[in-house]
């Protein structure tokens, strides 16, 4: 069983975070972040493409993970792989022991630094999440029995601040009807609305981790409510930030009080540092 799994299952709070791989060869860096964050997390996400920027793949990542003795979570998006690929990635993660998989739809390629590519989406979020439970039942698409079955800790994602919510509620309660366990959620800075979110999700039988997102200066929060639907950084957080001498220490400060604030009612938080892995050991020292 997965770390994350029996964290979640035996009502401990569960802290994940994000560790990006690199753009080539040189793991260094994301190695160094893996061992600095090797004790202080119950698992790691890999991104695939965040952004639909080209990067190390989350697979290859995600074993470079387990090599350090760090457990992963394996994302997969619906972007940029049919439903064939799916299943052989799938079943190649599981072999090679990777536990946990977050399943997403991906960013589409206009955003990213290949515009040119060719999006796939030949499954959706749901699509996905119910392929992974259909590898864990121990058959493939077409229903032919695997010699094998998969034994994956589902997970997927919500976004709470979405607005109208209604219909992000439908595709979460569809995710979980499809085999979700376990959700992490865009980033919260409505502490107040993310509860009542929660506490509306109780009934539900599935784990839910808060997404924390450090906030390295207002600048970079004005552009989050410019630019990133379902997420609004209040103005009182936009303002703490330009008070402060260091915008960084002050965002650090924020996401502590956030993950502090979870902790005692929520499954756990998910920090998205954001090339700032580094914050993450001082975020939770201080929550």
């Amino acid at each position: 069983m997965s770390k994350l799994r029996e964290t979640l299952e035996a009502g401990k709070f569960a802290v994940t975070a994000e560790i990006c791989p690199p753009r080539g060869t040189d793991v260094a860096d994301f190695i160094e972040k893996a061992r600095l964050l090797k004790d202080k997390l119950v698992a790691a996400n890999v991104t695939d493409n965040q952004r639909a920027v080209m990067r190390l793949s989350s697979f290859a990542a995600s074993v470079l993970l387990l090599k350090e003795g760090v457990e992963p979570v394996f994302q997969m998006t619906c972007r940029d792989r049919n439903r064939i690929a799916i299943q052989s990635d799938l079943i190649g993660a599981s072999v090679l022991g990777i536990e946990n998989v977050l399943a997403l739809t991906g960013d589409h390629v206009s955003f990213g630094d290949h515009r040119e590519a060719k999006p796939v989406f030949d499954l959706d979020a749901v699509q996905l999440t119910a392929t992974i439970k259909t590898l864990n039942d121990g058959h493939n698409l077409k229903g032919k029995e695997l010699r094998g079955a998969t034994n994956f800790f589902i997970g997927a994602v919500v976004a709470p601040g979405t607005i109208p919510f209604e219909p992000e509620w439908i595709r979460f309660k569809k995710k979980i009807s499809a085999g979700a366990r376990f959700f992490q959620t865009q980033a919260v800075y409505d502490m107040d609305g993310f509860k009542r979110f929660f506490e509306r999700a109780e009934g539900l039988d599935v784990k839910i981790l808060a997404g924390i997102l450090l906030l390295k200066s207002a600048k970079m929060a004005e552009y989050l409510n410019k630019n990133v639907p379902g997420v609004d950084v209040p103005q009182s957080l936009i303002d703490e930030l330009t008070a402060a001498p260091d915008q960084l220490e002050k965002g650090i400060e924020i996401a502590a009080r956030q993950v502090k604030a979870l902790r005692g009612y929520c499954h756990g938080a998910h920090i998205m540092a954001i090339s700032q892995e580094a914050s993450v050991p001082k975020i939770l020292e201080l929550s």
